[in-house]
């Protein structure tokens, strides 16, 4: 029966009106060939001695499994065994049991045949307005499939996994308990602030495990989306999609590594005529507009090299740098001379692009000045103009077979002084409403400028979540993980980010999806402007299979109470009057409602104007959920329209921003806009592909990975300090509460910069003073210390065994967490209270000073910065501290060293944590910097001389002289 379901529409199966019951064939027929359980027939073209199950054709009250025709219904067809000698029996054939299950499928199969044979007409007699074929029936059952699945993960992984959380949980209790019992007279204050920090520690990581609980992953089948939106002979239905490419400055980020994402994107396997690509240049560089007009000139060659050869990945750039054998698996005899060929093409067109960039280098006074004679209008970068230029599209440019290419524009939003850009995320909204205004896809995808697609089909495997009808209505956005190039091997800084992108962001998954990590995203555009999620009605009796029923509670998987069903009604009711007065007012617009009703239609189109903005032909756009542009609307009309709502006033008192597009308040937006359509009940969904969908380039040395983590925790903290902090809003939405947990622990994590830095401290005061935070230790607490120590390091184990992470990987998280912590985080922390509680923005500048040559050279590249100090102070202090321990013991005799033993391992913990960020410092020649030793040293003196005039070795009323008992004179 499972044979029968899978091969379903994969073999050819006539009209059974003009098949016999049971034919013979040649016996030269392969054997190889595999025999399909049919419905109620046997197949023509297979041979008798393969002895195919037949399904029966009727069921009990004389339906077909499916309504085919059949030339003598009375007769019943006579089952064959696959093994002749072996009784019927064996196969379960007959059995009651076998039966119900044939019986109930058999039912939702012919339910399922009937409503397709009446989607055509009321007659029933047609599909999509043409006869409904029985041969195309299995066809359709396949296009008709779900586009996706889920795959928890083996229960063989994961329940051992909740097990040790419940333990480690329970272990933790008891670890409090003996902790806060137990305290240590003579070093108090080093008990109580020790305590204080595991406490927050403890409760950290409760916020961060949770949301794991009930990680999945995903299955996409990409073929069932072409024989449901591609159907041969007509013109495709899949959606289209508008993909944003933002980028600020030239020189920092290089028109090359920009051209070479256009140039993906502009070759990716989806329709020609679906695919709109907009980049923005939010800093209005002539550089960046004669880099793209030469880049789509290139398009002309590059792409359909691309497509006639089927080549991954399709930037010219890393495609050509692969270290592959490109023969391998070509058989087409003109890839090896064209490949040859493009190549040549490349050089020239890197050629081109360097020499602008050489030009760019020097300014002329007067600014730049275009090939008709005037001023470039982006030479006052903070006051110039809006600018759009189509390069691609619809101005007939076609590529060198004369095939369409998609459509390509740039985009330059006004700036003016005086006014606030809001910076990505301002310029992420302004080519919403360009969009919106020339294409209006129902999708959007934003890359970074250094982000090219991967996978040519990474639109595809998005598609197949949110085109899904069953369950895509729901979906806000696709969020693909973030893979990168030119990382070594041994990923020193952690720079991957795999624990957070193959653990966290499938348990994230589970639950009501993936946190938007503002790159490689296809979002819904209607979610983006703020409407709320479709209600979906659950089937009754219908229950959380996401959570154990003893636990469902933790994440509102659970039934709703009654009312919050009164109130999701309501917001149901609320959205329809909406809606319809909203239509009233487009209707309105255009004059084509009576008179008498235009004073509310008036009223209705004042609120949207509030909402989006003072643009009748944006507003129009907003309300079609499968997008599209009037038919009978010229371009350039629609360029007027578009450059209106990039002007620097067109957000002003609407709900851009607050509401509507990438939120505004913190650097990291993207966390923000996330957290606003969870808010409004939507889900995501996280897609991870066999091929990486996008891949992109990583700051590899240290200072440049401290001030991208610094830039991330300072988002953090102005969220915290913002009115959208997910501790206290967004209640009585659609957020469930584990999502929750996790948002609140995304932007909570800065503040545990300070319990950890002091928690790296005390080892060293330990070490200075001859204290411990923990008093002698018993035999019970020796096993509750034992026993967390197994649960930290089981649980870590469990999740790199289910998430498919390396223990290298797991490590070098686990070391970045504190360097970041106590260096990036806490300077994050600091910055981000100046910034919101007084209004002092502060800045932490990057100056390089030496770089060696090579591969990979820029992870020695050393700059220096003020984020250094902190982990350096730490480590001198541990390691003098560690100095000053062994010597004293060695001073005291044996009986010291047991008590040595504890603070000890306290030391090496924080030197091994901190150990890849001494490598930093050293850099290839193993030579610290100047300048950081010296710092580093003056605190970590100035510390220890506190610490020991406060609390000195020797006694406070001399040194306590007595008879060592050997003789001298000797």
């Amino acid at each position: 029966m499972l044979n029968a379901r899978l091969n379903t529409g994969r073999g050819t199966h006539q009209n059974a009106s003009g098949m016999p019951a049971s034919s013979e064939l040649d016996s030269s027929l392969p054997s190889s060939q595999i025999p399909l359980l049919t419905y109620g027939e046997e197949d023509s073209e297979i041979s008798a001695d393969h002895h195919a199950l037949i399904v029966p054709q009727f069921m009990g009250n004389g339906n077909r499994v499916h309504p085919m025709p059949c030339s003598d219904p009375s007769v019943p067809l006579q089952p064959r065994p696959m093994v002749p000698k072996k009784d019927i029996a064996v196969y379960g054939y007959g059995s009651v049991a076998w039966k119900d299950r044939m019986e109930e499928w058999k039912k939702r199969q012919n339910d399922k045949l009937q409503v397709v044979k009446h989607e055509g007409g009321n007659d029933g007699g047609n599909f999509d307005g043409k006869e409904l074929d029985d041969a195309d029936l299995p066809m359709m059952d396949e296009g008709r499939q779900p586009l996706s699945r889920k795959l928890p993960i083996p229960s063989s992984k994961i329940n051992p996994y909740r097990m040790i959380i419940i333990l480690r949980l329970a272990i933790l209790g008891l670890f409090f308990h003996y902790r806060l019992l137990h305290p240590v007279r003579d070093a108090y204050g080093l008990w109580l602030t020790s305590v204080i920090c595991e406490i927050w520690f403890a409760v950290s990581w409760i916020l961060d495990q949770f949301p794991k609980w009930c990680p999945i992953e995903r299955e996409t089948y990409l073929d069932r989306l072409s024989l449901r939106y591609e159907k041969e002979g007509k013109p495709s239905e899949l959606a289209s999609v508008d993909i944003f490419v933002s980028t600020v400055d030239p020189m920092k980020e290089p028109p090359l590594i920009t051209a070479n994402t256009v140039l993906s994107i502009l070759a990716v396997d989806y329709p020609v005529d679906k695919v709109a690509c907009y980049v923005s240049d939010d800093g209005a560089a002539m550089l960046t507009f004669e880099a793209l007009s030469e880049t789509a000139e290139f398009a002309r060659k590059w792409v359909p090299f691309c497509k006639k050869f089927n080549i991954e990945p399709r930037a010219p750039e890393w495609y050509f740098s692969q270290k592959i054998d490109y023969l391998r698996n070509k058989v087409h005899p003109a890839f090896v001379r064209e490949r040859r060929a493009m190549k040549r093409e490349y050089e020239e067109f890197k050629v081109q692009i360097n020499g602008l960039v050489a030009t760019a280098q020097k300014v002329p006074e007067d600014g730049w000045t275009m090939q008709d004679g005037t001023p470039w209008p982006g030479n006052n970068v903070r006051d110039h103009p809006g600018m759009i230029q189509v390069f691609l599209g619809d101005n007939g440019v076609r590529d060198v077979e004369g095939n369409e290419l998609p459509s390509l524009v740039y985009v330059s939003r006004e700036k003016r002084p005086g006014f606030e850009h809001h910076k990505k995320a301002g310029a992420m909204n302004a080519l919403i409403r360009v969009s919106a205004v020339l294409s209006n896809a129902p999708y959007l995808l934003n890359v970074d400028c250094d982000h090219y697609i991967n996978n040519s089909k990474a639109l595809r495997e998005a598609m197949c979540f949110m085109m899904d009808p069953t369950s895509g209505k729901k979906v806000c956005y696709v969020q693909f993980p973030q893979r990168f190039d030119g990382i070594d091997r041994h990923d020193r800084y952690s720079n991957r980010n795999v624990v957070f992108f193959d653990i966290n962001m499938k348990g994230l998954d589970g639950l009501q999806g993936p946190i938007y990590v503002g790159t490689g995203c296809v979002f819904r555009r209607q979610a983006l402007y703020g409407f709320d999620a479709p209600v979906t009605k659950k089937p009754p009796g219908k229950t959380c299979n996401c959570l154990p029923k003893w636990c469902c509670f933790l994440c509102c998987c659970s039934r709703k109470n009654k009312k919050q069903k009164q109130k999701k009604e309501k917001t149901k009711k609320f959205k329809q009057r909406e809606a319809s007065k909203q239509i009233h007012a487009l209707e309105n617009i255009e004059g084509a409602i009576p008179e008498s009703n235009s004073q509310s239609s008036v009223t209705s189109q004042m609120k949207l104007e509030k909402k989006f903005g003072q643009s009748p032909v944006f507003v129009a756009s907003t309300l079609p959920e499968d997008g599209g542009v009037p038919q009978n609307a010229s371009p350039a009309s629609l360029l007027r329209e578009a450059i209106q709502v990039i002007s620097c006033g067109y957000e002003d008192k609407t709900e851009w921003g607050k509401e509507v597009g990438w939120i505004y308040g913190s650097v990291t937006e993207d966390i923000l806009t996330g957290f606003k359509m969870h808010c409004h009940g939507w889900r995501s969904v996280y897609c991870i592909p066999k091929r990486p969908a996008f891949k992109g380039s990583a700051p590899i040395n240290l200072s440049d990975r401290l001030h991208q983590v610094l830039r991330w925790a300072l988002g953090s903290v102005e969220i915290f300090l913002s009115r959208h902090c997910p501790i206290w809003y967004g209640y009585g939405g659609g957020l469930k509460w584990l999502e929750r947990f996790s948002y609140i622990n995304s932007v909570v994590y800065p503040w545990t910069s300070i319990p950890l830095l002091v928690y790296c401290t005390l080892p060293a005061i330990c070490l200075l003073t001859g204290k411990f935070i923990v008093p002698e230790i018993s035999n019970y607490a020796s096993l509750v210390f034992m026993g967390l120590f197994i649960s930290i390091a089981a649980t870590g184990i469990l999740e790199m065994q289910w998430g498919g992470v390396g223990i290298d990987d797991w490590w070098r998280n686990e070391q970045f967490w504190v360097i970041g912590g106590v260096s990036s985080h806490l300077f994050a922390l600091f910055q981000g209270l100046l910034k919101v509680l007084a209004g002092v923005s502060t800045s932490f500048t990057v100056t390089s000073k030496a770089a060696d040559d090579g591969e990979f050279s820029e992870l020695y590249l050393f700059k220096w910065t003020s984020l250094l100090i902190p982990p350096t102070t730490l480590l001198i202090i541990n390691i003098v501290g560690v100095v000053v321990g062994i010597s004293d013991a060695i001073n005291n005799g044996y009986d010291s060293w047991g008590p040595l033993f504890g603070r000890l391992f306290f030391a090496f913990w924080v030197i091994i944590h901190l150990y890849p960020f001494l490598k930093g410092l050293l850099g290839k020649q193993d030579r610290m910097p100047t300048i950081i030793l010296v710092w580093s040293i003056l605190l970590a003196s100035i510390l220890t001389l506190m610490w020991v005039r406060i609390n000195p070795f020797v006694s406070k009323d001399g040194p306590v002289l007595e008879i060592c008992g050997l003789n001298c004179d000797d």
